[in-house]
């Protein structure tokens, strides 16, 4: 896939010149709160006109429905934690229900789906708990997975492992040796797709965040002492310079493939501050915590080539199979991208989710864009969210 990206010189002239090198990216997400009626139906104070226009833009809703579902989701958030600990060994997975507007839980005991209803969300009973999907998930990923295999997941709303598999070469002899493999590991669906992902790594052009000596890319989120982004932007040791080709900083820890994760350290007279850029489409977004959003939920991404975009959360604990190697534990989304844009932030309401790393397709066409999950990144490298 290519890199996501920076800001644009024009729209960021004020902000440079009064901050010298602020390169941050931002994305919103909501605080938690407690699901009700009136919640649903309040505007949120947070939500800028320019943000309600994206998620019109690109969910097709209204503005009170897009009023309506940060609402719904923020409740989903204050429900989630409880109705896991609910569903106990019989878990099964969570998601989003966009046209309820309410919470998901499946479980696979008839009686922890009437705990998990009494928590507030809605339970559907599956056939197999989440342990037991992950399980044949992980037997998939110690397979060697042809090119032509794009990527794999569990699909909790359907209780299966979903392989996704280039449809002009699903008939080759390699992948079909692959697929026997998959399916004898448990239950498997096969799902050809147009398209396999690529990183979004783009040659240096001007006018973005971050520059190494290969590559241009995007600042994921600020952490105390500098910022995150994606592994295939550098390597340990690669040299950062910022938007103004002014010295940055260096990648003090950075891995892939297997994770697609890097942290940048800051000095030089940079710092850090707890926000992304909208672009212009919406308000500079404050970032007040980490919480991980579910399947279904909305997600917006911002990032220097194709700026402010938002979608859906469509999976989590994917592999994508990239061409120099799979990564593992992804989160994907219908969140268009393009090359430049790599590294770049994910965000729901004022929680940050993850950093761009790679997918299929272009913000002309749609697509899909895969996340490394922004938690993950935190714990490997023992590093602290900055927020507000």
């Amino acid at each position: 896939m290519r890199r996501l990206s920076g800001t644009s010189r024009a729209g960021k002239t004020g902000i440079r010149t009064a901050l010298s090198a602020l390169l941050l990216v931002a994305t919103w997400g909501g605080a938690a709160l407690a699901p009700s009626t009136a919640a649903a139906a309040a505007p949120d104070p947070d939500a800028s006109p320019g943000l309600i226009a994206a998620m019109q833009r690109d969910l097709g809703l209204t503005e009170q429905q897009a009023h309506t579902r940060l609402a719904q989701e923020k409740a989903a958030f204050a429900v989630q934690p409880s109705a896991e600990r609910a569903a106990g060994a019989d878990f099964a997975g969570t998601w989003f229900d966009s046209d309820s507007g309410r919470l998901t839980v499946a479980v696979t005991n008839r009686q922890k789906a009437e705990a998990v209803r009494k928590t507030g969300a809605d339970a559907r009973v599956v056939t197999h708990s989440a342990a037991r999907l992950d399980a044949v998930k992980q037997r998939i990923d110690r397979l060697e997975a042809p090119a032509a295999v794009g990527s794999w997941h569990v699909d909790v709303r359907a209780n299966q492992v979903v392989v996704q598999v280039a449809a002009d070469r699903a008939g080759r002899a390699d992948v079909k040796a692959f697929l026997d493999r998959a399916r004898a590991a448990g239950p498997v669906r096969v799902e050809k797709v147009d398209a396999t992902p690529a990183t979004f790594a783009a040659g240096t052009v001007g006018g973005d965040p971050y520059y190494t000596h290969q590559y241009r890319c995007s600042i994921g989120f600020s952490v105390h002492g500098g910022f995150v982004t994606a592994g295939h932007c550098g390597t340990s040791g690669t040299f950062v310079r910022g938007w103004d080709g002014s010295d940055m900083g260096w990648f003090q820890g950075s891995s892939f493939p297997g994770d697609d994760m890097a942290w940048v350290s800051t000095g030089y007279g940079w710092w850090t501050v707890p926000v992304v850029y909208g672009w212009g489409q919406t308000s500079d977004r404050l970032v007040r915590g980490s919480w991980e959003a579910p399947v279904g939920s909305s997600v917006c991404r911002s990032g220097s080539t194709t700026k402010w975009h938002c979608g859906t959360v469509l999976g989590k604990n994917e592999t994508v199979n990239y061409a120099v190697g799979a990564v593992y534990q992804m989160t994907r989304t219908n969140v268009c991208a393009e090359g430049g844009d790599s590294g770049g932030s994910f965000i729901t309401g004022d929680q940050a989710q993850g950093v761009t790393s790679g997918g299929w397709g272009n913000c002309s066409s749609g697509g899909n864009t895969w996340f490394q999950p922004v938690n993950e990144i935190l714990g490997r490298y023992g590093l602290t969210l900055h927020t507000a």
